[in-house]
């Protein structure tokens, strides 16, 4: 019924900026919480950022200050904007949204930081 299609995932240099996007496509109840997570090679896969239906948003300390999170609920369309990018970012970036007690998973966007 509900399907997360991530895009703008891609290959930046350290220092660089790139902004993903995760758009949910189909009918669907009003989107309660909207967030990003990111799995590294050899690593589990952890929180980046969440933001909530009432625009309240939470990092994680390796990210706070350089990426941020927003939403676009007419677009159903949650964004990471990431900048000062670091080789420790590369990791597939997942969307995940929760909706009447429901929660779903993007199939994930590969983000290279290197040189």
């Amino acid at each position: 019924q509900v399907q997360l299609v991530e895009l703008g995932g891609g290959l930046v240099q350290p220092g660089g900026s790139l902004r993903i996007s995760c758009a949910a496509l189909g009918s669907m109840p009003s989107i309660d919480d909207m967030g990003w997570y990111r799995q590294a090679p050899g690593k589990q896969r952890e929180l980046v950022a969440v933001i909530t239906s009432g625009h309240s948003t939470n990092y994680a300390a390796s990210v706070k200050g350089r990426f941020t999170i927003s939403r676009d609920n007419a677009k159903n369309t949650v964004y990471l904007q990431m900048n000062s990018l670091k080789p420790e970012d590369t990791a597939v970036y997942y969307c995940n949204v929760a909706f009447s007690g429901q929660v779903q998973w993007g199939q994930g966007t590969q983000v290279t930081v290197s040189s």
